[in-house]
Formats: structure tokens, sequence, C-alpha cells
């Protein structure tokens, strides 16, 4: 385990339960990005000849981890900029349906345009409140957040599977930003059309870097507007009015997207698999634990599988306790909230535990 914990200087100083504000920097990212400006330093446009290749590479490396065809990945700076520019190219008006108090970024984003809005309450009855607003609403589009940032309650994937089969001719879009780098995934044969993700938290690759996997069938129902001489450019943008060179219309930044093919190496290079087994070996000895001490809504605590991200009960003393015991966690929503990566350790759950002992809970 040490070893897994060993490019990540930050774990010397804290005890780092935040990955779901921010994902950490790993050493080899900053090497790549230290050489990667030196060489822009000393070659300028000379460099910037091989910048094709960072961006292909970073494309394929996105499109073999995520299962999904290299033509039909588009990199983006970030979430809001490849879901805006996604619902610009949507027809209006169409209905919608939101997860109610889902990731502003993405229901703001919808709210402020002419669709026809419902919403599915978010508890422990997710998907029953989901399939029962499909079956009232009929929407054109469902987007959600494959795992909640407050509470970290994560949708069934199976269920969306059944539910798409039901309703084949709805648009579903994912934000995977809390859970893309937590385990396996494969886009081809999920229920999503549509999966767009940030990549500094769980991928741990900094900021100013994301992606978008799309299925072929979509191009015909989105009409993206934004195009510039970037949207041509690159081994899988060949053609005038290609699909996803419409979500990268401008000059692509080598820097941020050569970091994302550097924590998708790191990744590739640890295994999905032991990434995963780590995280959920975790969030269930966490979710029992927090359970007993009753920190916990009976809606995280009714559902039968967790993601890695719990908001334990707690206000701004609690918060400000825990911060001068250099153990990181946010304040969201009504409470605290802690997120567990693969970096982290039974030792420091048991830490928080102490401590939220020690505290009086």
């Amino acid at each position: 385990m040490e070893n897994l914990r060993k490019g990540f200087p930050v774990l010397e100083q804290y005890t780092y339960l935040n990955t779901a504000a921010s994902g950490l920097l790993p050493e080899t990212v900053w090497e790549f990005r230290q050489n990667h400006d030196l060489d822009f330093l000393l070659g300028a446009s000379v460099f910037k000849e091989k910048q094709a290749g960072i961006l292909s590479k970073t494309r394929e490396l996105v499109g073999e981890t995520f299962v999904c065809p290299h033509a039909q990945v588009a990199l983006v700076p970030n979430f809001s900029y490849g879901f805006n520019t996604l619902l610009e190219g949507l027809e209006k008006p169409q209905k919608a349906l939101l997860v109610k108090n889902d990731y502003p970024s993405l229901n703001w984003a919808v709210e402020s345009r002419d669709f026809e809005i419902s919403y599915a309450e978010i508890n422990e009855s997710l998907e029953k409140n989901i399939a029962e607003a499909f079956e009232k609403q009929q929407p054109d589009f469902f987007a959600f957040s494959v795992v909640q940032y407050i509470n970290g309650i994560k949708i069934d994937l199976e269920f969306l599977q059944n539910l798409k089969k039901e309703y084949p001719e709805t648009l579903f879009i994912a934000d995977g930003t809390q859970f893309c780098g937590t385990e396996a995934y494969n886009f081809n044969e999920s229920a999503i059309d549509i999966l767009i993700c940030s990549t500094y938290k769980w991928l741990n690759a900094g900021y100013g870097n994301a992606f978008m996997l799309f299925k072929k069938e979509v191009e015909g129902k989105i009409a993206p507007k934004a195009l510039g001489f970037g949207s041509l450019q690159g081994k899988y943008k060949a053609h005038e009015g290609n699909f996803i060179g419409k979500f990268e219309p401008g000059h692509q930044d080598t820097l941020n997207y050569g970091s994302l093919a550097e924590a998708l190496k790191l990744i590739k290079k640890i295994g999905i698999g032991e990434i995963s087994s780590r995280i959920k070996a975790l969030s269930r000895k966490a979710k029992s634990e927090f359970t007993k001490m009753n920190l916990l809504e009976e809606s995280v605590v009714n559902r039968a599988e967790h993601s890695s991200i719990f908001n334990i009960k707690g206000n701004n003393k609690l918060f400000e306790y825990l911060r001068s015991k250099q153990i990181i966690t946010s304040q969201r929503g009504e409470g605290i909230r802690v997120s567990f990566h693969y970096f982290n350790t039974e030792n420091e759950l048991n830490l928080l535990l102490k401590e939220l002992r020690n505290f009086g809970i």
C-alpha cells in the first residue's frame, strides 16, 4: 500500500479525505508538466509540431480506459464547457428530467434554457423515483450524475440498462466526474448515450481537462454550433463537419491533455481492478462505522450499494476541529463530506473515527 501512496507527497502532511473536491497531483503528472513546459521554452513551434500526437494519444487512452471508440471521444476543458455546448446543440423545446439537488453545473445549465423540466427526488428510492418520472413525463433527455456530489448516492447502472431498453429514444446524459476512476466502466455496453467527466477529481489529472464519450447514434440528434480551425485538426477529426470537432473548436492545450494521458497511464499501471477493490473495501468499512455512530442520513444507510463519498452529520466547529488535526474534508449540504480514494488507508479512517469520538460524537 505504501507504494501506492509514494507518488503523492501531500499525503505526508495531511489525512486527505477530500478527493470529491479535488484530486491530488501525482508526481508522474507533475514531472510530465515540468518537461512539457521546458520543451516548449526551448523549442516553441518546433515543440508544438508534436501537438497532434499528444492529443491523439490522450484520446486513445481515454477510449481504452472507458471502452469507447477513439473517434467518439471529445477532449474538452471541463464538464461545464462540454455540457453547455451539448445543450446548445439540442432542439428546443424538449422535455428534460433531472435529479433534484444534483450538481449545480448540471441542473443550472438545463434550468437556464427553454426546456420543460421535471425532477426525480434523491433518496433511498432514487431508481423508483426515476422510473415513475419516466412513466409520467416521457422525457426527451435525462441528465444526471452517476454519483451524487453531496452524499455519494450512486445510481444503479443495471437499473439504467433496463430503463434504456424501455425508453430507447430518450437521451441518457451522465456526469461521470464523481465516478470515473473509481471502478471499471464499459461505456460501449452501458445505457448512457453521452458521458462527460472533469478529470481533476478521481482521475488525479489536474485542472483544465475533461472528456466526453458519445454513442454513434447520438450524432443525428445533436447539432453543436461551435466551430473553429481546431475542429478539423487531428487524427480523428479529418473531415469537415466532423461531430467531435464541434466540441473542440479552438486550440487544445497539450499541457493539460497530456496531464490527463499521464494520469491514465498511472491508473493502467496500478490496475483499475486494484483501485476499485481498495475503494470498495474502505467504503464498506466507513459506511458500517458511520452507521453505528448515527452519522449518515437514512437514505444512504438504507441503500444496498454506495460510493466512497459520505456526508456525515457535523457543523463548522467539527469541520475546523478536523482541519486542526490535519484531516482535510469539505462542508457540503448540511454536513461534512468525506471521500476515500485508493491511496487512503484503514488507518486514516480509524484516525477520523478516533477524532470524531474525541470531539464528542
